[in-house]
């Protein structure tokens, strides 16, 4: 039953999620909200919402070792696995994307993050760091994209939506990832006590895998579709969010407790795969075959090593 719970909770995660994003872009867009800030803001929040959720419910449920394993695993999954099996299927030509200052901005919050670790529990303070963080992330790629003649593309904009769809799925996203989230969470509290593992470990495995499938599916269409940029923004991205966003709004929540797994093993694993991806950003080397079968290897290993 359990199992039946964790995967209904994650499905209307991921589907509600995509409703809220649908909703809320074209509100905003109604509303005469610039494309910019959409992109920026409404779409990077929206698609990060299940993680987000997830990491809150589980503090104010008493487990806040899963909303940090949700994070650190889901970053580690990200590169590993959300890179790693969609090279399997296609090469992608990532010698021709520029993710270069993305990219250190993704590693320096991966730093500050971990530093922040070691002077654990992460709490408010924390969170209002990563907050910084996050701020000064988003002014810089208004700056950016303020410079770039070409406007953004928003994803599920449509300007025609009815006023009625657009609040359909705005309150199917409000009332699903509530739910979802508590679903999931009450499946995977359930699993792990079944196993005999801590909330940590289901949240670096299960909750993480879980989450990073709506990158995993959109990593994997952008490589059929040689799209490097997608493919790698897609990545990186999520893991700026996921650090500065979602553990800087959870940690405002409640404190989280670091344990020592965390700091001797699964940060360092995550800062690990992160610096994997130079000879993509830095050396114009493509995402080839090889390259899918180690990462996806690495993930395996990472796995059976924690379990």
């Amino acid at each position: 039953m359990e199992w039946i719970l964790a995967a209904g909770g994650l499905i209307i995660l991921i589907l509600a999620g995509d409703s809220l994003v649908k909703g809320a872009v074209n509100l905003a867009l109604r509303l005469g909200v610039p494309a910019l800030i959409l992109s920026l803001t409404i779409v990077a929040f929206g698609t990060s919402a299940p993680e987000l959720l997830i990491s809150v419910q589980s503090i104010l449920d008493g487990f806040p070792g899963l909303a940090l394993g949700n994070v650190v695993g889901s970053n580690t999954a990200n590169v590993l696995l959300v890179l790693g099996i969609p090279a399997l299927l296609a090469v992608i030509h990532t010698s021709e994307s520029d993710v270069r200052a993305s990219y250190l901005q993704m590693l320096a919050a991966s730093v500050l993050f971990i530093v922040l670790c070691f002077f654990g529990p992460l709490n408010w303070i924390s969170g209002l760091i990563l907050l910084a963080g996050l701020a000064a992330m988003l002014v810089d790629a208004v700056l950016k994209a303020r410079r770039s003649p070409a406007p953004p593309e928003v994803e599920g904009a449509d300007p025609s939506m009815a006023w009625g769809k657009i609040i359909l799925f705005l309150v199917i996203g409000l009332i699903g990832l509530p739910i979802g989230s508590e679903l999931l969470i009450r499946g995977a509290t359930v699993i792990a006590q079944d196993f005999g593992l801590s909330d940590s470990v289901i949240g670096l495995t299960l909750v993480a895998v879980g989450t990073s499938l709506p990158e995993l599916a959109t990593t994997v269409m952008a490589a059929l579709r040689r799209q490097a940029d997608v493919a790698l923004g897609n990545v990186v991205g999520s893991n700026l969010f996921n650090i500065l966003g979602i553990m800087g709004i959870a940690t405002l929540v409640g404190p989280v407790p670091v344990d020592d797994q965390f700091l001797t093993f699964d940060l360092w694993v995550m800062l690990g795969a992160a610096l994997l991806m130079i000879p993509l950003v830095f050396m114009g080397r493509n995402l080839t075959r090889v390259w899918g079968v180690g990462l996806t290897a690495a993930y395996a290993v990472y796995v059976w090593s924690i379990l």
